[in-house]
């Protein structure tokens, strides 16, 4: 195991100059996205277990590449990556056999930062909520709700979107005229045919976000769909307390296999959700994924992503021996996991027909306050629009 990489003081202090400058110049920071509690004074840093918006200098930034060399000089030979994609999931079935429920928590920050996951009426029923919340200086969870064992490495300025308007408009906005589109929604027999706003999950895993979801969406016209390509963590999901199929659909689904067919028609999801999934696929494998889902967005539909990025401090733990190729590395349960940077966050999703709505990095100093040792986590955060056809007028 390597030891944690702490922060030196020089280079803590030219972090927290620049921060300080910057949070004058633009008079503070909004709870969101990514958080609000910005460490400007040195003598702070181990008052809370993580800070925001961390700018790292030139040194922070050679000394995490060096490392990121260093571990992926010696790579599992290519004879024997194969089974690392082609068995995933049974790697990924043995990883929820293994953990269960036992530190798999919702994430509570999930529709701060994705507001565009709640149907325009409990919208700007959050939206007031969140108000108070901000009053009461309740700050965005950094980072705790995400799964602690794929956090450790062994095993994630607002933009207002528009929300579609229901049901007539949602279906012309589906690419044929308004009566092709009725009859392919109306008459075709899939779940969730008759709600005007739909969701799907990528990867949903046991259920991290798919239950606040759930729980939000209730007595509104909105139904979610999640999918995992771990039968086990379909089973968990579906067998949770809180599941509720007359608001859900949990399906066992390879998002990798082409042919591969979905429980929805094309052109009929509003949003869709890919949260630390993505990371987990073959990087060969990932333009086409990313093309087959956004097929299933409507004009105007949203994707959301959220995932590692490089240098994360993930990253930086793995050992010699671990790598499968650049940036991309097994753990040592045989699960996967990329590492991405913004410029390919961008090419991914801008080639598959999507526009940029945002696209960040959420660079963050998480702090062992007991060890008093501090460390960057890295994590990338993006909002990709399917765009409306070209007016025939």
């Amino acid at each position: 195991m390597h030891s944690l990489r702490s922060v030196s003081a020089a280079s803590l202090a030219k972090v927290i100059s620049r921060l300080s400058t910057r949070q004058k110049s633009t008079g503070g920071r909004p709870s969101a996205p990514l958080g609000s509690r910005i460490l400007t004074n040195p003598d702070d840093i181990f008052k809370h277990n993580m800070w925001d918006h961390v700018q790292w200098t030139e040194e922070d930034k050679e000394n995490a590449r060096q490392k990121a060399q260093e571990n992926s000089s010696v790579q599992i030979p290519l004879n024997e990556q194969g089974k690392f994609d082609t068995e995933a999931d049974r790697y990924w079935d043995k990883f929820y056999e293994m953990h269960q429920n036992k530190f798999f928590k919702d994430r509570k920050w999930l529709f701060l930062e994705f507001p565009e996951l709640l149907p325009p009426d409990r919208k700007s029923q959050e939206t007031t909520k969140r108000q108070v919340d901000q009053q009461t200086e309740i700050l965005l969870p950094s980072g705790s709700s995400i799964i602690q064992h794929l956090e450790s490495g062994h095993h994630q300025h607002s933009v207002d979107i528009p929300h579609h308007r229901h049901t007539s408009d949602y279906q012309a906005c589906l690419g044929g005229s308004l009566e092709q589109n009725e009859d392919v929604l109306q008459t075709s027999s899939f779940p969730g045919q008759h709600a005007s706003f739909r969701i799907l999950e990528v990867g949903c895993g046991a259920g991290n976000s798919v239950f606040p979801i759930v729980n939000s969406i209730k007595e509104t016209d909105a139904f979610l769909y999640c999918c995992d390509f771990s039968s086990r963590a379909v089973q968990m999901v579906k067998t949770h307390p809180d599941y509720d199929d007359s608001v859900c659909h949990s399906f066992v689904h390879d998002v990798r296999e082409e042919t591969a067919s979905f429980p929805f028609p094309p052109q009929s999801l509003d949003v869709i959700l890919a949260v630390f999934v993505l990371s987990s696929i073959h990087p060969e494998r990932l333009q086409g994924v990313v093309n087959r889902l956004s097929s299933y967005l409507k004009h105007g539909g949203i994707f959301l992503f959220r995932d590692y990025g490089r240098y994360d401090l993930s990253q930086l733990r793995f050992k010699k021996g671990r790598c499968l190729s650049e940036n991309f590395y097994t753990r040592g349960d045989g699960t996967c996991v990329y590492f991405f940077t913004k410029e390919e966050v961008h090419n991914l999703f801008s080639n598959a027909g999507l526009e940029e709505l945002q696209n960040l990095e959420d660079r963050r100093l998480k702090v062992n306050r007991g060890k008093k040792v501090a460390m960057h986590r890295v994590w990338m955060q993006s909002k990709y629009r399917k765009p409306h056809p070209p007016s025939s007028s």
